[in-house]
Parts: C-alpha cells; sequence; structure tokens
C-alpha cells in the first residue's frame, strides 16, 4: 500500500491498485456501457429498503434511469460531436448534502473518465447506501470492467491522501467553503490538469403575490419550498435565505399570511428542530440588527421559522443567512434584485413569474450572478450544468478532425 493511503478508508472497492487504476481509459461520453452501468445502479438503489426512508436517494436513484440518461445525452451529446474523457476525475465533495458525491460520480461517469471520489468524514446512510449498490454492481460480470472505474474513499486532513490523489489526476473537482478550495488549491496539480470549484453560494425567492393570492394548492407550494430549505437545513447553496416579495401592499400582506402559515404547518409534521438551532438563530438575528437599522422580527408562534423583515435591500444581505428556517424578507420589484446580485449568488428561485418575464429580466438587467432559475421546489435538482458550467463539455475533451 502506498504510504500516502496508510490512513484511506476504502469504501469501494476495499482494497485497490492505484497503479493500474484506470491506465489508458478514455471513454467517449454517454457510452452505451455508462448508461447500462448507471441504469443498474438505479436499479439497485430501487431494491434496497432502506432507499424509501431517503428521498434524495430515490431522486438520485430516478436520475440514474436509462430514459432520463438519454435525454441528457441528447442534450449534452449531439451525434456530430467527437469527444473522450480526460481520465482521471478526482472529486473532494461536501458533507453539507450527502448525496452531491453520487451526482459528481456520475457527472465524472456519463463524461468518460476514471473516478475517484473521497465523501466527507462525517457519516450517512445515504452514502453506505449508494456505496453498497455499487458493490453490489461489481459482483455483476456485467458490470465489473465498469466498477473498476470507480474508487469513492474517506480520510481526515491530516491526510497526505489529497496530495498523492492531485498528484495522479486530469481534473480535480472541489466542492466547499472558499476557505476549503482555497487550502485545497496550494496543492500542486500535474501539469496538464486542472481545478474545477464549487464554492460558497447562496440563493434567494421571489414570489409574485399578486397571483400567489389565488393559489389553490398553497400547502403543495409550502411543501415544495420546504425541499428546497429545509430538507438539507438550508446548507446547500441552492437553498434560499432571502425572500422578495412582489405586488400590492394588500396582496403582499395577505400572501405573506397563507405562505408562512402553510410552511409551518409542513415543517412542524415533518421537521426534527435542534435546540441549538434556537440559539444561532437568536445570534444571527442580533448580528444583523447591529449592522441593518430598522429590521424586525415578525412574531411566529415557535423557532421553526424566523422571519426577519427588511425596511431596504442592502448590497450585503447575503452576509446574514443561518441554518434551519431563517429568511430574511423584503417587498420589492425584480429590477432592484440588480443592486444585490453578485457573483455569489447561484440561484433564483421563483413563484407566479411566466418564463419570458424571467429571460427579460436577465436580458435586460445582465445581472452579476445567478446561473439557474427554478421554479420553488426544484432547486435540489442536480443537473449537468452546474454553476454556468457544462460538466460535460468541462470532464471531456474535443478532438477535431480537419
Amino acid at each position: 500500500m502506498n504510504d500516502n493511503l496508510n490512513n484511506v478508508v476504502f469504501l469501494f472497492p476495499k482494497e485497490l491498485n492505484l497503479e493500474k487504476f484506470g491506465h489508458g481509459l478514455h471513454e467517449e461520453p454517454f457510452s452505451g456501457k455508462a448508461i447500462a452501468y448507471l441504469n443498474a445502479l438505479s436499479l439497485a438503489l430501487s431494491e434496497d429498503p432502506r432507499t424509501k426512508n431517503y428521498p434524495d436517494v430515490a431522486t438520485f436513484a430516478f436520475f440514474c434511469r436509462r430514459a432520463n440518461v438519454i435525454q441528457l445525452k441528447k442534450k449534452y451529446y449531439p451525434e456530430e460531436n467527437l469527444r473522450s474523457g480526460r481520465g482521471i476525475v478526482f472529486h473532494i465533495t461536501p458533507s453539507n448534502v450527502p448525496t452531491t458525491f453520487a451526482y459528481s460520480l456520475v457527472s465524472g461517469i456519463l463524461s468518460g473518465n476514471v473516478n475517484i471520489v473521497r465523501v466527507s468524514t462525517k457519516k450517512f446512510e445515504q452514502v453506505d447506501i449508494v456505496c453498497d449498490a455499487i458493490s453490489k454492481l461489481s459482483q455483476d460480470k456485467q458490470h465489473q470492467d465498469y466498477s473498476s472505474l470507480i474508487a469513492i474513499v474517506r480520510y481526515d486532513q491530516q491526510s497526505n491522501a489529497t496530495a498523492y490523489f492531485s498528484s495522479i489526476c486530469d481534473v480535480r473537482i472541489i466542492w466547499g467553503s472558499d476557505s476549503t478550495i482555497e487550502e485545497i488549491r496550494k496543492i500542486n496539480l500535474p501539469f496538464h490538469a486542472f481545478d474545477l470549484t464549487f464554492g460558497d453560494r447562496c440563493s434567494l425567492c421571489v414570489i409574485n403575490a399578486d397571483l400567489y393570492i389565488n393559489e389553490t394548492s398553497p400547502k403543495k407550494i409550502a411543501s415544495a419550498f420546504y425541499n428546497d430549505t429545509y430538507l438539507f437545513d438550508q446548507n446547500a447553496c441552492t437553498s434560499p435565505h432571502l425572500v422578495i416579495w412582489l405586488g400590492t401592499d394588500e396582496n403582499v400582506k395577505r400572501a405573506k399570511g397563507i405562505f408562512w402559515s402553510n410552511l409551518h404547518e409542513v415543517v412542524t409534521a415533518r421537521y426534527q428542530f435542534q435546540p441549538h438551532l434556537a440559539v444561532d438563530k437568536l445570534t444571527a438575528f442580533y448580528n444583523q440588527a447591529i449592522h441593518m437599522e430598522g429590521i424586525k422580527k415578525t412574531e411566529t408562534p415557535d423557532n421553526l421559522i424566523w422571519r426577519i423583515e427588511l425596511n431596504n435591500l442592502p448590497e450585503d444581505i447575503d452576509q446574514y443567512r443561518c441554518n434551519g428556517g431563517y429568511f430574511s424578507e423584503y417587498t420589492a420589484s425584480l429590477s432592484e434584485l440588480n443592486s444585490i446580485i453578485s457573483d455569489k449568488y447561484q440561484t433564483l428561485v421563483y413563484y407566479g413569474f411566466e418564463k419570458e418575464d424571467l429571460i427579460k429580466f436577465i436580458s435586460q438587467n445582465k445581472p452579476g450572478g445567478i446561473d439557474r432559475i427554478v421554479p420553488i421546489g426544484q432547486t435540489t435538482d442536480f443537473s449537468l450544468t452546474r454553476d454556468g458550467c457544462n460538466l460535460i463539455e468541462t470532464l471531456s475533451r474535443e478532438i477535431s478532425v480537419l
């Protein structure tokens, strides 16, 4: 065993000869073998009785099914393209969303690469479920070859493994905080290799109150917003922390009452509140109050939802965030958002707008941030376009024939 890997736990496979791992493999994106493998992985996950307890694993299994991957191929890999995987992709994945490692792995598989995935030292059963399914497929002769192109590892920050894996990779994907990315970037890569980073970003939600007051299924919208926010304790970059209301004063007041009361019912039924979050929210509010004049905490029945009413929209509002149901809210127009949207903003979540209105907003205002715009309830849907980057194109190389 390489001395740099003495304290590395191999979740899959249990043993690995890294000197021979993936040597010389350069598959084309969306190969038939890759599609077959992911479809088999989808079936293995669906058959695991534990999956029903984890909607995020079930969603991942649904993403991997053949029909979905074929649709992705049509979108991301036109027949006239000639591309090849870059080689070994080393994924350093975060602890805030358990299934991020699995989607990162799939992006590497579909772009034609060998993959080494480092998962967080924080234990999640979702990781075990996916790793068990991958291990199960490795016992099937039909998928043994493809299984040999995957390694999933776990190790702490004191390990030299990051330096070793970085030294043999062709692309290094880093998911994490800006400080984490900064530290890892200090570790050298081969001259031909490069980093692909997904750092600390934030998201916001805009709701058209004039239309929301006529919503016939407000509980459904509340449940969708719960999935966007509470499902991962607002830790995901896609989780809104700022809610912007548009509409007449009367309609905004009515819409707030309907929206937040329905969300409270959903949160009460589904969310396991941790006592320390009450302290975190209070601390966050005091900090926000020190730096922003005239803010007010809206009275709520308990600590499940904290609503902070703003009297203006400061440029640095993205700095005042907290987890577990902490929301700043403000009434504004779409054009006013341009003053706050920097490159720190990733997702714009919306209700009550036509697609054409949102396209017009982006075209006319050209905000410095926002890479995706999705309806409430779709923020956690994984896309092969991430933070404005086409993962298939980035993780593969184009071959030109003249």
